[in-house]
């Protein structure tokens, strides 16, 4: 979903290539009765050959080209399918058929004068509407405006959209022929502004696509007058991030939705995990900041930590979940800190029972913690050397399961939460009946 398409050579050639006999007849003969019988008459035999998916509703024989030098005699054809956009089929006796559809051939010649072979039949007049229902395909919700077609390769079509906000547009890649029932790859066209490749979006403008930051400021509960702008990227989902430095300095990385609603935002010091950081302000004066304001809001909540960095758990409602790293070795934990002040910061090794898990800090931080509750219990010859988290009880309980440095059997300690206190500890011999027993190396 939403995957760069990069490296194929976009050429639409069908229209420049087509004959000038044909120019002339089609431009000239319209949708008659005559043309509507006999393409009604020859194109389904030949679009089922071509193996095109359409259901046939309407159809005209646009005109037909005699080389005699070649001894070859071309037809055109534009059908209208019941479900997707039209097509002109060019069927040469004896060879295969091609398939455009009618934005394709309906598109200007190179010396800007209208197609020969421009689609006319009723039922092809509205290809963004068929445009649009490919998109939705995909997650995307677009009133086309305006479209073009880019062109294709022998395995997928291309086109561009612009939606009728006036600022988004796609690239969508769909298989070739683009029928209904195509697969569809729909990218927003801020990935292709910033990218490399021989397909670009044409039908807007760039930084008018980017003015999606400064409503996302606007929207936002933090003040930000938007000084510069940046996409950041975007994830499978359908989201897209943003970046805004601000007139004050400061600067936030936006999450917005695949329904173009604001999801969630970060400033700089926060967002350093997220898709490489800020790069319009200077993150790391940020992050010094609040690496500081968590340090206090640790301590005030008895957790001895000089923080000296830390990563963002996602997180809702007004908590603020953050792994943190002291300074000078000392084990790290998991803060919790919530809107109205109240500040909880679990050591690593406890954690995985409130059920965060902690990337930053070293494993072994987590050791001492738990060797101390088993000695707690008269389990005095065990360093812990490894764990695992069991699980948890309907009554409250969790256990964790530690390996000893020694080599020898290790323990389930149990314990009980809101606080986080260890109960008991059982060695792995008598702990069987415990969610299938111990099962780290050396416990089993």
């Amino acid at each position: 979903m939403r995957r760069m398409t990069i490296g194929l050579a976009a050429a639409l050639a069908v229209v420049a290539l087509a004959p000038a006999a044909v120019m002339s007849q089609s431009r000239d003969a319209g949708v008659t009765e005559k043309a509507r019988t006999q393409g009604m008459a020859e194109a389904p035999a030949l679009a089922q050959a071509a193996g095109l998916n359409c259901q046939i509703v309407d159809a005209r024989l646009v005109g037909k080209n005699e080389d005699r030098k070649a001894k070859t005699s071309t037809s055109y054809y534009e059908v209208d399918c019941q479900d997707g956009m039209g097509f002109v089929m060019e069927a040469v006796s004896g060879g295969a058929t091609n398939l455009f559809t009618c934005l394709e051939a309906s598109a200007p010649t190179e010396d800007g004068k209208p197609s020969a072979l421009a689609c006319q039949l009723p039922g092809n007049q509205n290809p963004g509407a068929e445009l649009a229902k490919l998109a939705a395909k995909d997650g995307v919700a677009c009133t086309v405006a305006d479209s073009r077609a880019i062109g294709r390769s022998a395995t997928n079509t291309f086109f561009e959209i612009a939606c009728d906000d006036g600022v988004t547009g796609y690239i969508l890649n769909t298989g070739y022929p683009a029928t209904a029932d195509t697969t569809v790859d729909a990218t927003n066209c801020l990935i292709y502004d910033q990218a490399s490749t021989n397909i670009s979006c044409e039908l807007g403008d760039a930084a008018a696509r980017l003015r999606v930051v400064d409503q996302m400021a606007a929207s936002d509960a933090k003040s930000c007058a938007v000084t510069e702008r940046r996409f950041v990227g975007a994830t499978t989902d359908g989201s897209n991030y943003f970046e805004a430095a601000c007139e004050d300095g400061k600067g936030y990385i936006y999450k917005v939705a695949n329904t173009g609603q604001l999801a969630e935002s970060w400033d700089c010091a926060r967002a350093l995990g997220i898709l490489g950081g800020c790069t319009l302000t200077d993150a790391r004066e940020a992050a010094t900041e609040q690496a500081a304001l968590y340090t206090r809001l640790a301590q005030g909540a008895g957790f001895d930590c000089e923080v000296d960095k830390y990563a963002i758990f996602p997180a809702s409602g007004g908590k603020d979940v953050v792994e943190l790293v002291c300074k000078g070795g000392k084990p790290g934990g998991v803060g919790v800190f919530e809107a109205g002040g109240k500040a909880t910061v679990y050591n690593c090794a406890y954690a995985p029972i409130a059920g965060y898990r902690c990337g930053l800090n070293e494993d072994s931080a987590a050791y001492p913690a738990l060797t101390a509750d088993l000695k707690k219990h008269g389990r005095d010859s065990c360093e812990v050397s490894g764990q695992r988290l069991v699980g948890k009880t309907s009554d409250g309980s969790a256990y964790i399961e530690v390996a000893c440095a020694d080599g020898l059997a290790g323990y389930m300690i149990e314990y009980k939460q809101n606080p986080i206190v260890s109960s008991d500890a059982l060695g792995c011999a008598f702990a069987k009946g415990i969610a299938g027993g111990c099962k780290l190396p050396g416990n089993t």
